[in-house]
């Protein structure tokens, strides 16, 4: 199998000072743990990131900008879901 056949992996990388993980590109590689190695060395050559995470682009699963209305409108008629819409007891101190 040529390197061109290999599968794409999406890069995902998490800094130092970050919570959660970013995506900074893609790697084409035979396997995960060779993914994983190119990420490493292409994504983080200066130290940046503390974790790594590599997903074969075919597993994942999204959505279109064109399904945006059908996809999230559902969500607009939960008006109970926004904080807002509660009032802070008295005896509940403020942060």
């Amino acid at each position: 199998m040529s390197s061109l056949n290999w599968p794409l992996y999406e890069v995902f990388v998490r800094s130092k000072q970050g919570l959660d993980h970013k995506h900074v590109g893609s790697v084409r590689a035979a396997d995960g743990q060779m993914a994983l190695e190119a990420a490493r060395d292409l994504y983080t050559r200066r130290n940046e990131g503390c974790s790594i995470w590599v997903v074969e682009s075919e597993q994942i699963t999204a959505s279109q900008p064109s399904e945006q209305g059908p996809l999230f409108d559902p969500a607009e008629d939960k008006v109970y879901r926004h904080a807002s819409h509660y009032s802070i007891p008295a005896d509940i101190k403020h942060m």
